[in-house]
């Protein structure tokens, strides 16, 4: 029995009838015939009941067919990641980030990859870090851009530098970010707005300064915390590569002087499988 055999077999279960797999198949009727008949006396079973309009399949060739196409996948996919180890060059790669990282992930490393593989071409999912997980988990997607903390477990992981957070707010507010630098004390009264990935860490950051902070709205996207913050509704805290993400002349932010708040992107990928070359290329291209 050979990989041959098996795609000759699942032909005529797919078409349930020898003349319909021969014209798929682009061969005459008896050899396909005659190869499914060597493929019965090889396995000892019959594998269909031959009727007057359409062959079904026996319990033995039912279970066959399950097989059959198992091992065809797995002999194509090992043939794809095998060729696509080699060369690396062409095709599509698809990646999930949060929104946060854009301001960071496409200006300094999609630029600069695309520069040294033109043949790829590319896929994003946004999300939040917790949708960025999942998809990666279920295969969407070879690689993740998220922020930390997040949990580890069977992900490896490429991190950049840490990087603070940042007071924002609207200079037409007049909130009291005005310094390159703020201590978290100075934001006891002030109305935040936070992304929710944060809320843990800004919570026990301003706990263990003596202080509840006053939480004016959470949400799941940097960018509309910077959109609340612009229009006068409160502080804004985010990572300081975020402000990016919004141009406008009415932000001010001042960095906030607490080990506790900082936050790291991260490049991810699911521990023991795998991943093509030019998701590995696309990983070496993240960490220069």
């Amino acid at each position: 029995m050979d990989i041959k055999q098996l795609k000759y077999f699942l032909a005529i279960a797919e078409e349930e009838q020898i003349t319909g797999a021969s014209k798929r198949l682009n061969m005459a009727q008896p050899p396909l015939s005659q190869q499914l008949k060597n493929l019965e006396d090889e396995l000892g079973v019959k594998l269909v009941e031959r009727g007057s309009r359409k062959i079904k399949l026996t319990d033995a060739g039912k279970v066959l067919r399950n097989r059959a196409e198992q091992i065809i996948e797995l002999t194509e996919t090992t043939f794809k990641e095998v060729k696509d180890f080699t060369k690396g060059l062409q095709g599509t790669l698809s990646i999930g980030t949060v929104s946060s990282s854009g301001a960071t992930l496409v200006p300094q490393r999609i630029v600069n990859f695309n520069k040294r593989y033109p043949g790829i071409n590319f896929e994003i999912w946004e999300g939040n870090t917790y949708k960025i997980l999942e998809i990666l988990n279920s295969g969407v997607i070879e690689i993740g851009i998220v922020r930390t903390p997040f949990n580890m477990e069977n992900l490896e992981c490429i991190c950049l530098e840490p990087e603070p957070m940042v007071a924002v707010s609207s200079k037409k507010a007049d909130w009291g970010i005005k310094d390159s630098y703020i201590c978290l004390g100075e934001l006891i009264d002030k109305p935040l707005i936070i992304y929710r990935r944060f809320e843990k860490i800004i919570l026990e950051a301003c706990q263990s300064k003596g202080f509840e902070p006053k939480i004016r709205c959470k949400n799941d996207d940097a960018r509309t915390t910077l959109l609340w913050a612009d229009a006068g509704l409160g502080v804004a805290i985010v990572p300081k590569t975020a402000v990016a993400l919004m141009k406008s002349n009415n932000l001010v932010y001042s960095q906030i002087n607490e080990e506790e708040l900082k936050t790291q992107i991260a490049a991810i990928w699911m521990k023991n499988r795998y991943i093509s070359t030019a998701a590995k290329n696309f990983l070496e291209t993240f960490k220069e």
